[in-house]
């Protein structure tokens, strides 16, 4: 009997061992520009769990169990570079999906960080998968307001000289990236008219949906755009929200990831990279918690009028493809995504002039010729 154990407990040690390190992404040809930029930047990168809470903005009721809070509570991690000059730091707020939390994008945090950048990113109240009384899609109108306590609260510690921070944020370099319903947070933090932050300089959505925004929302504000996105998105679909942003927002770039999935862009899709469209399962689970949450009633008008922009004759698109391709490594999706996000910040808010100058190239001229996946677009 113990020898059986024994060969059990060896043959889920192999089974576990082939999980996590089998089936690994193509690596970028060595030598090349994508290959140099993957690499982690100069600093070594720490982080920080910190257990805000924003007294002044109320969390909503929620389901058949939860009343609500007078507070919001946003559970939040900050990354950021060990440095000695305490020089000030581009600051990146991101913004999680449906059903997920914060650290679905700690891979695009850290490899930021390690550039030297200060990225925070929250678990929002009432879209994070353990929500009380279920995710509740609607609560999203709430998020840009979370997105600017967290610059509010940043740019405290930044003051705070007992604080890790003091001294490390630059108030004149802020930006935005989310993924999924966090892509809608940042276009909302970015563009809405009332909600929108004005310290917000440049601005990135991982297959967020636009779709509800006609060209009219983003005449707002102008700032740097990137739409980053998958062309086999089965949750937001590519045609109907990221190809139409070269259309709708001015100056606007795509960046889109032939075969990618919008589960690829999560990193915890990494485990995923057996399945043959890792949004077989992300559209399983997102539906679920939907249905528990009984018929959604529209809120649109809870974003603003068809004259400022929303699009009230959008439709749920959710997981609607009767049969999904087959999907790129999860993990090559995310090498693609870590470049792709560097790189257009670092085009933004690098140190000096000529390294901005060549991020952007790299954007315009050089990724979509290294990585086959990749097609690059500019809006006029």
């Amino acid at each position: 009997m113990a020898k059986l154990l024994k060969i059990i407990a060896l043959l889920i040690v192999i089974s576990i061992t082939i999980l996590l390190t089998a089936k690994q992404p193509e690596s970028f040809e060595a030598d090349s520009q994508s290959a140099a930029r993957l690499q982690p930047g100069p600093f070594t990168v720490t982080s920080l769990d910190l257990e805000l809470i924003d007294t002044q903005r109320a969390t909503d009721a929620n389901g058949d169990d939860y009343l609500g809070d007078k507070n919001r509570q946003l559970p939040t991690t900050i990354w950021y570079p060990v440095i000695d000059d305490k020089q000030p730091r581009p600051l990146i707020v991101h913004s999680h999906g449906f059903s997920s939390d914060r650290s679905g994008g700690a891979y695009l945090a850290e490899h930021l960080a390690s550039l030297g950048y200060v990225v925070m990113a929250a678990d929002f109240p009432l879209t994070n998968r353990r929500a009380p009384g279920g995710p509740q899609v609607k609560d999203v109108i709430n998020q840009p307001g979370d997105v600017s306590f967290l610059i509010d609260q940043a740019l405290a510690f930044n003051s705070d000289q007992a604080h890790p921070l003091a001294g490390m944020i630059d108030a004149q370099r802020i930006g935005l990236m989310g993924i999924s319903l966090g892509g809608m947070t940042t276009l909302l933090s970015a563009y809405h008219h009332d909600m929108a932050d004005p310290r917000v300089r440049a601005a990135i959505s991982i297959a967020g949906p636009t779709d509800q925004f006609t060209a009219p929302f983003f005449k707002n504000k102008q700032l740097p755009f990137l739409m980053l996105a998958a062309t086999a998105d089965a949750l937001v679909p590519f045609n109907s929200n990221a190809q139409p942003v070269i259309e709708k927002i001015p100056g606007a770039q795509l960046i889109a990831i032939e075969g990618g999935s919008h589960m690829g862009f999560v990193g915890s899709a990494g485990l995923l990279r057996w399945a043959n469209h890792p949004d077989a399962i992300g559209c399983y689970v997102v539906l679920s918690k939907v249905e528990d949450n009984g018929p959604e009633q529209s809120w649109f008008e809870l974003l603003g009028t068809a004259q400022q922009g929303i699009n009230y004759d959008s439709k749920n698109q959710l997981c609607t493809q009767d049969t999904l391709p087959k999907a790129i490594n999860p993990l090559r999706q995310q090498l693609i995504s870590k470049v792709a996000v560097s790189s257009f910040f670092e085009s933004q808010f690098a140190n000096d002039l000529k390294a901005r100058s060549v991020a952007s190239d790299y954007l315009e001229k050089t990724i979509s010729k290294e990585l086959n996946e990749v097609n690059y677009q500019r809006a006029k």
